[in-house]
C-alpha cells in the first residue's frame, strides 16, 4: 500500500478498498505493555496465531515504567496473603473496590476481577512472576525491600474501612524498591518469545479496517515508513495504553489536570487505541477521569500533620492514600495547600518536593508566614488537637493510629499545586468495553472483530477518589488475558 498522510485513527480503512494484504494473523495485537504481552499469550495458549505490533523498538509499555504492584486478593487470600495471616473474602475485596470506584464503579468487571484474582495470581506464578510470602508493614507507597505484600490503598482509611474488612493486596515482585515493571515484562516478553509469537517492532498501527457494517478485518501499520494492510481473521486487540502524552487529548477531556506536573506513561500514550476504537464507533466513557497523585509519604510520619487549604481548613484524612488527597486537594476552592506538622521529628520526604513554606514558634507565626487567616488556623488546629488526644477525628475520622496532637514549633509545606510540590498523573477514561474485551458502542452492541484492554479501555480503576496502586497492572495483565482468550475463540 502506498503512503498516505490522509491515515487518520479516527477514519477506518474500508474493507473494500484494501486491495491486498501485507500480512495476516488470527489475533492482531496493538501494544507490548502489560495488556498486550498477556493477550498475545492467551490467544497463543489457546491455538490462534498472533502478532504483536509494538511503536516502540522494544516491550515494556507503562508496564515496564511502574513498580508492577498488582491488586489480588479474595478467594480466602493468596499464598502470600495466606503465609502472611490474612484471610481475605472475595466479597471484603469487592465491596473494597465498589466503594472505591463510588458512582463510575462497573460491578460486572469488578466482579470477575474478584472471582478471577486467585486464578490470576496462579497464572502469573505459573509464568514465572517470583514473589515472596513476605509482608512490609510500614505505610510507604512502595516496598523498597523484597517483600511482597503490602497495604496499597485506602483499606484501613475512612469511609472504606468501614465498607469492607481491610487486607493487604498489593503483590510486589521479589525485586528490591521500584524495579518490578522491568521484571515483570522481562517474564511476559520470555514468555511472547517462548511461543514463537511473532512481533513487530518499530510498527505504529494507524487505524483499522473494517466493512460496511463496522465489523472489524484488521488493521492498518506503518513500519519503515510504508504502510501495510494486516488481516487479522480473528480480532484486533487495542492495548495502546491511556492519553496522558497527548497534550491536546488532555486539555479537552481532562482540564483538572491542567494542576499535574508530570504525566505518568511512556511515549506511545497518545490516545491512538482510543481514536482508532472511537473511528468505527467504538464510545469513549468517563474520559475526563484520571490519576493523580501527591506523594506526601514516606516518610510514614508525615501522616500525623494535617492538610489546610487557604481558608485554613482541612479537607480531607491524612492516612487516606496519596491519590485520594491529590484527588481532593484539585478539587478545593482554595489557592493554597499545606501539610501542618510539628517540626520536632520532621522528615524530608525525598518523593514530595515541597518546599517548606512557612514555620513558628506559635499558630501566629505560621499563619503570617503562610498568609492564612490566623483566628481560623488557631481553630483548625486546636480542634484537630483537642480529639487526637482521646484518639479522635469527629470531622473526617482519621484512623487512632496517625492521631497525635500538633505541637509547636510548627512546620509547613507548600502543596499547592504549581509551586513545586510533584503531582504525577495518567488518564482512566477509554474505550467502554465487556471484562471479555469485546469494544462497545454507544448502544452497548458489541463492535465485531473488536477487542481492548488496559488503559485504552476504561477498566476497572476509574477514579483517583478510591485507587489503589496496583490497579492498573492487575487490570491490564487480568483483562488482557480474557480479551486473547476472547479474540482467540471467535469463529473467523
Amino acid at each position: 500500500m502506498s503512503d498516505s498522510p490522509k491515515t487518520s485513527p479516527i477514519k477506518p480503512r474500508k474493507l473494500n478498498e484494501v486491495t491486498q494484504w501485507d500480512m495476516e494473523t488470527d489475533v492482531a495485537v496493538v501494544g507490548f505493555g502489560g495488556a498486550g504481552a498477556c493477550a498475545a499469550i492467551e490467544a497463543a495458549d489457546a491455538g490462534a496465531d498472533a502478532i504483536i505490533f509494538e511503536v516502540t523498538s522494544a516491550s515494556g509499555g507503562s508496564t515496564a515504567l511502574s513498580s508492577a504492584e498488582i491488586y489480588m486478593g479474595g478467594n480466602g487470600g493468596t499464598r502470600v496473603q495466606q503465609a502472611c495471616g490474612y484471610e481475605d473474602s472475595t466479597e471484603d475485596m469487592f465491596n473494597y473496590l465498589m466503594e472505591a470506584n463510588g458512582a463510575l464503579a462497573d460491578e460486572t468487571r469488578i466482579r470477575a476481577y474478584c472471582e478471577g484474582s486467585l486464578e490470576h495470581f496462579d497464572w502469573l506464578v505459573d509464568k514465572g512472576v517470583p514473589y515472596k510470602d513476605t509482608e512490609y508493614k510500614q505505610r510507604a507507597i512502595m516496598a523498597p525491600t523484597d517483600d511482597c505484600l503490602l497495604y496499597t490503598g485506602n483499606e484501613k482509611a475512612w469511609p472504606f474501612r468501614d465498607k469492607a474488612k481491610p487486607c493487604p493486596r498489593g503483590h510486589n515482585l521479589e525485586i528490591e524498591g521500584d524495579n518490578g515493571g522491568p521484571l515483570l515484562m522481562k517474564i511476559l516478553t520470555e514468555n511472547v518469545e517462548k511461543r514463537g509469537i511473532r512481533v513487530e517492532y518499530d510498527a505504529r498501527a494507524l487505524t483499522l479496517i473494517a466493512d460496511e457494517n463496522g465489523e472489524v478485518h484488521g488493521l492498518v501499520v506503518r513500519i519503515d515508513r510504508e504502510e501495510k494492510a494486516v488481516r487479522a481473521r480473528k480480532g484486533v486487540i487495542l492495548c495502546a495504553g491511556g492519553f496522558c502524552m497527548n497534550e491536546e487529548m488532555v486539555k479537552k477531556y481532562c482540564p483538572l489536570l491542567e494542576n499535574g506536573n508530570m504525566p505518568i506513561g511512556n511515549p506511545g500514550d497518545t490516545g491512538s487505541g482510543q481514536l482508532m476504537g472511537a473511528g468505527v464507533g467504538g464510545a469513549l466513557i468517563h474520559m475526563n477521569e484520571h490519576f493523580i497523585t501527591l506523594p506526601f509519604y514516606p516518610p510514614a510520619n508525615q501522616t500525623y500533620g494535617i492538610f489546610v487549604n487557604s481558608q485554613g481548613q482541612r479537607f480531607i484524612n491524612e492516612d487516606c492514600y496519596h491519590g485520594r488527597v491529590a484527588y481532593h486537594v484539585i478539587r478545593q476552592v482554595s489557592q493554597r495547600i499545606y501539610l501542618v506538622l510539628s517540626a520536632e521529628g520532621y522528615e524530608h520526604s525525598k518523593y514530595l518536593n515541597a518546599d517548606i513554606a512557612g514555620t513558628g514558634e506559635t499558630v501566629e507565626e505560621l499563619a503570617e508566614e503562610l498568609e492564612l487567616d490566623a483566628d481560623q488556623l488557631r481553630h483548625t488546629i486546636e480542634f484537630y488537637n483537642k480529639h487526637a488526644a482521646n484518639g479522635e477525628d469527629p470531622l473526617f475520622h482519621k484512623g487512632e493510629a496517625w492521631l497525635k496532637p500538633i505541637e509547636a514549633p510548627y512546620a509547613a509545606l507548600d502543596c499547592t499545586p504549581g509551586r513545586g510540590a510533584f503531582f504525577p498523573f495518567f488518564t482512566l477514561g477509554g474505550l467502554d468495553a465487556l471484562p471479555s474485551g469485546e469494544v462497545l458502542r454507544m448502544d452497548k452492541s458489541v463492535i465485531k472483530g473488536l477487542y481492548a484492554a488496559g488503559r485504552t479501555t476504561c477498566g476497572m480503576p476509574r477514579t483517583a477518589a478510591g485507587y489503589s496502586s496496583g490497579m492498573s497492572v492487575g487490570d491490564a495483565t487480568y483483562f488482557g488475558r480474557l480479551a486473547g482468550k476472547q479474540a482467540a475463540n471467535r469463529a473467523e
